[in-house]
């Protein structure tokens, strides 16, 4: 579960003040740090996950859906070839990692996908379900 999602269910409300979500995620939660909660918070605006309107955080929902539906699509991918090559995930991940240095910031499930298909894996069945 994601942090923000855990965060609203601590609080019952998708709305906080800076610091209130910053002690929710390092006090209460245990998730982070103050100084992690702070980085984390910035990326989450930047990435769309919270709005900053009228001096209030504002969890958005459907942005956090699509952010787990993509995690649980890199999770699934990251199996299957796992499974089709016998190796282990995090021989699979390792490998992923690897073509990161070599193509750059490209989308953890798209670089997935070139190294199962660069493995010989048939991943047809994820091409679907890319957002590209």
């Amino acid at each position: 579960m994601h942090p923000l999602e855990e965060a609203v269910k601590v609080k019952g409300s998708p709305e906080f003040t800076r610091s209130e979500l910053i002690g929710i995620l390092s006090f209460r939660l245990r998730k982070m740090s103050p100084s992690e909660a702070k980085k984390a918070i910035a990326e989450w605006i930047e990435e769309g996950l919270l709005e900053e309107r009228e001096g209030r955080l504002i969890v958005k929902a459907e942005a956090l859906e699509r952010e787990e539906s993509g995690e649980r699509l890199l999770g699934e991918m990251v199996s299957h070839i796992a499974r089709s090559l016998g190796w282990s995930e995090l021989e699979v991940v390792e490998g992923i990692k690897t073509l990161k240095k070599r193509y750059g910031d490209l989308d953890e499930r798209i670089l997935a996908y070139l190294f199962g298909m660069e493995k010989g894996v048939d991943m047809s069945k994820f091409r679907e379900r890319l957002e590209v």
